[in-house]
């Protein structure tokens, strides 16, 4: 292969490389960043764990799978978020509400939310997800845990998303 087709295959590279993060910086995504968790706090729980029954419901119910393909995406905003038992199947979760504040829709967002015990170890992460999210609009979640009410001490949440 001669030098000149080297060094153009490598210039078109470079163009096509520098043209997807400069398409993704318009579209609001920071292309290679990991996701910032904001903390939350659950407070005194005054709750029971889940029936046999209640847990069977409550698992089919979560999301078990976090989405492929999401990123942080500027014009995703947490608005608001906490930590709410509720009585039955749901039990403990976290609610709140997501707003895109760009102009552009988005195809899919996803909340990630990370429980913690008392020592500060992990002990999962559940997902809500939803998809096209129109610009100046917002979506209220709802993340189930399956965790007992007992076991959690804290958690973090996360906003990600896919543009159009």
């Amino acid at each position: 292969m001669s030098t000149e087709r080297i060094r153009r295959r490598k210039l078109l590279a470079t163009i096509g490389g520098v043209t997807t993060a400069s398409l993704a910086g318009c579209n609001g995504v920071d292309v290679g960043t990991e996701p910032e968790y904001e903390d939350g706090e659950v407070g005194d729980i005054d709750g029971e764990a889940r029936t046999n029954a209640e847990m069977a419901t409550a698992q089919s119910a979560a999301e078990g799978q976090r989405a492929s393909g999401v990123t942080p995406v500027d014009s995703l905003e947490m608005v608001d978020h906490e930590f709410v038992f509720e009585s039955g199947y749901l039990g403990s979760t976290v609610q709140g509400t997501v707003e895109n504040e760009g102009t552009n829709r988005i195809e899919l967002v996803e909340v990630r939310v990370r429980v913690y015990d008392e020592t500060g170890s992990q002990l999962d992460q559940y997902f809500d997800s939803t998809g096209d999210l129109a610009g100046g609009t917002s979506w209220a979640f709802q993340v189930i845990l399956l965790e007992s009410p007992a076991d959690i001490a804290d958690y973090d949440i996360a906003v990600l998303g896919t543009p159009a």
